[in-house]
């Protein structure tokens, strides 16, 4: 997978009247840490801003969520702590949650990454995966099954389908990092 494009990468809201995502990934002594935050205009009524920070293990298991969002009703801040295959959300235990690996914050295309690295997907497989997905800006969490199947790679960039029953399938290439270049209807990378 090759990119010209350098960490901290950038991308641009294609579903929404204007928003942009900055966000990196920094490798650490036991794991990796994904540091992002957005800003979101949906309409004139609607807009929010939102920082996370997703911390994993070497094997890119998430370990932990923290998410802070400014919308119309307020600031709100969620903390997601994974320990022995338990979820605990601002410290209350989310049994819900128990059997998911990686979190998904709604709408970011950094958060793809976990899944990506932590799968290894060769051309032509998928795998379905039950995920903490995190609504934004009202930061409510639900268990999440979704699909991620690898597709065959297309102008020297490697491609993935991402597929749930309630927002239904994308398309997006990922650089040599399993950062999202371009995520079919929802955002591209602009630096």
């Amino acid at each position: 997978m090759a990119s010209t494009n350098e960490l901290p990468a950038a991308w641009s809201r294609l579903d929404v009247s204007a928003g942009l995502c900055v966000g990196t990934l920094i490798t650490e002594p036991h794991g990796f840490r994904l540091e992002a935050s957005e800003v979101v205009v949906v309409d004139a009524h609607e807009r929010f801003s939102c920082r996370y920070t997703v911390c994993t293990d070497l094997a890119w298991v998430t370990r932990e969520l923290r998410v802070d969002a400014i919308s119309d009703d307020g600031v709100r801040t969620l903390e997601l702590v994974r320990t022995a295959g338990q979820w605990w959300a601002d410290g209350a235990r989310v049994l819900e949650l128990e059997g998911c690996v990686d979190v998904d914050v709604a709408a970011a295309p950094l958060t793809n990454t976990l899944p990506i690295r932590r799968l290894g997907l060769v051309p032509g497989q998928y795998r379905d995966i039950n995920v903490a997905w995190v609504d934004v800006p009202t930061l409510r969490v639900q268990r999440m099954r979704q699909r991620y199947t690898r597709l065959a790679p297309s102008g020297g960039l490697d491609r993935y389908e991402y597929s749930d029953t309630d927002f239904g399938s994308y398309e997006f290439t990922v650089d040599h990092h399993g950062l999202v270049i371009d995520y079919e209807r929802l955002a591209r990378r602009i630096r």
